[in-house]
């Protein structure tokens, strides 16, 4: 087919990345998709001709590179990257140890790296490619209560996305940086968001967010994923993406609601920090 791709995605077992798989395997794309356990892909998309199922640790570098290797001896090339690998941690500054704030640094941040940096080299020879890099709202808007760890690792996806962006377009390659609100999915469910082990029940306003994410939020998201994973795929297909992306009516008014934030304190403060130079 004349216009099959090839993807590579991370984190393909549920949610989002499980939504992206199905829909371009029905469209006739080929699809090499990771998962922590390859045998759970398996078991829901079995004997595809078009599909490889990767077991990876995308905290290993030697397993990621093994794993692009693998794709490539499958398929040829892979034209488009999706760093969809990672997970929720709800618990405030205080209260998550340095292991738990490390650990979801190393998966939604240094994984994502991992993929970048080993495939960067298939991509630079095809002079062509495509990474779409998600992120979340919470990597622009960072004023949500007990998010704070989960939302500077979004911060730094949305940071070094925009750097590698330019670094790459000499290359014939695209970045986008794909920034969800709520979708439906099974992101805020007990077995995918992590809590701290140790809390403290002084942080009120975190305890409430928690409450209200597993209990009232969860399961009635506004965002239907389905049509999230058909607009990256239509995304994949523009001749001049965008670098920035944003899914869902929350994610949009609340990048709006941040911008006009920090153009008041910037109109405010225009005195002090504009008199900050030699003079």
């Amino acid at each position: 087919m004349e216009n099959q791709k090839v993807w590579f995605i991370t984190g393909a077992s549920k949610g989002l990345g499980l939504s992206l798989v199905k829909q371009l395997l029905s469209k006739g794309d080929k699809v090499a998709a990771t998962s922590r356990n390859a045998a759970d892909l398996n078991k829901i998309i079995a004997n595809h001709p078009n599909f490889l199922a990767l077991t990876v640790d995308i905290n290993n570098e030697e397993d990621v590179k093994a794993a692009i290797a693998k794709s490539m001896e499958q398929f040829g090339r892979l034209d488009v990257i999706v760093n969809n690998a990672g997970y929720g941690l709800l618990g405030s500054l205080e209260e998550l140890s340095e292991e738990e704030a490390r650990k979801n640094f190393n998966i939604n941040v240094f994984g994502s790296l991992n993929v970048i940096r080993n495939v960067m080299p298939h991509l630079r020879a095809q002079q062509s490619g495509y990474i779409f890099n998600i992120s979340s709202i919470g990597g622009f808007s960072g004023n949500f209560p007990g998010w704070g760890i989960y939302c500077a690792t979004k911060f730094a996806v949305q940071g070094f996305s925009e750097s590698l962006a330019e670094e790459v377009k000499p290359f014939g390659i695209n970045v986008t940086i794909v920034s969800p609100g709520y979708f439906r999915t099974s992101f805020l469910e007990k077995d995918s968001i992590n809590v701290p082990k140790n809390q403290l029940d002084v942080y009120q306003s975190v305890r409430a967010s928690q409450t209200a994410h597993q209990q009232q939020i969860n399961g009635n998201q506004a965002g239907d994923p389905e049509k999230a994973v058909a607009a990256i795929i239509e995304m994949s297909s523009v001749e001049n993406p965008p670098l920035h992306l944003f899914l869902g009516e929350d994610a949009y008014n609340r990048a709006y609601v941040k911008m006009d934030a920090v153009k008041t304190d910037l109109e405010k403060w225009k005195k002090m920090t504009i008199a900050t130079g030699f003079n």
